[in-house]
């Protein structure tokens, strides 16, 4: 299909427009102007972009892109090298941060209650990024983290109050620890993040509201696998989900 066709479905889906982020969200950097095969991941790391290479995709469709507000915008190092393999191969790099994130179906947020089991019942903070919801019944808080870690095949990270009974919930995928706070005022029983920050601990500890940290990588798996598949329905493309481990 056509590149250009691509981009506004892409941008009109997840309403790219409408969100303040810290990044340019679409085509961050221009490829082959024809589409047959999609490569999608977390990150436009090498390592993903070497899949893409080795797969013959004409894009790469990704939740995190390059050209972060603040960075060093000088193309040298790793960004060079970056670069110069999609350019090489006539790659389009299409990142969707923010937006993804709160698309209410194929989002990262969505997507990880779905994996959770956990029904939402709205959204608040900035953005609608926090969002809330229920667990099929109360539980024990090192409970469902226990679950959490299971459902996301790495080991999840419980501070405060372990034993507090668990039915309301709020998340946010990825490192947005700094919505804790928000959560708390929402009379949650626990917080679920990708993240951890050192106040977070005490916050948890202080509160009396427990916190998760599931891995920024490991809860922002689901929003672009489900965002691939979409596309593929939608225009008959090929594309192939590429998972490139990460601890973090």
């Amino acid at each position: 299909m056509d590149r250009k066709q691509l981009q506004r479905h892409l941008d009109d889906l997840l309403e790219a427009a409408r969100f303040k982020d810290y990044c340019p969200n679409g085509l961050q950097v221009e490829g082959a102007p024809e589409v047959h095969k999609v490569v999608c991941g977390v990150t436009a790391s090498q390592a993903l972009i070497e899949a893409a290479i080795e797969r013959g995709a004409q894009a790469l469709l990704v939740h995190h892109g390059w050209f972060w507000r603040g960075e060093d915008g000088r193309i040298t190092g790793m960004k060079r090298a970056r670069l110069a393999r999609l350019l090489a191969h006539d790659i389009n790099l299409f990142a969707y941060h923010l937006p993804l994130d709160a698309h209410a179906e194929l989002g990262n947020n969505a997507q990880l209650g779905r994996v959770l089991g956990l029904t939402p019942t709205g959204v608040a903070g900035d953005q609608g990024l926090l969002w809330l919801g229920e667990t099929a019944q109360p539980v024990p808080a090192s409970v469902l983290a226990q679950q959490v870690g299971a459902a996301l095949g790495r080991e999840a990270l419980l501070v405060g109050d372990t034993a507090r009974s668990v039915r309301r919930v709020a998340w946010c995928t990825g490192g947005a620890q700094g919505y804790f706070e928000q959560a708390i005022a929402e009379g949650v029983d626990l917080y679920l993040s990708g993240e951890i920050s050192e106040q977070t601990t005490h916050l948890a500890r202080e509160s009396g509201v427990p916190y998760i940290a599931a891995g920024h990588h490991a809860t922002e798996r689901y929003g672009v696998r489900a965002l691939g598949a979409h596309v593929a329905a939608q225009f008959g493309l090929q594309v192939d989900f590429v998972d490139i481990d990460n601890p973090a």
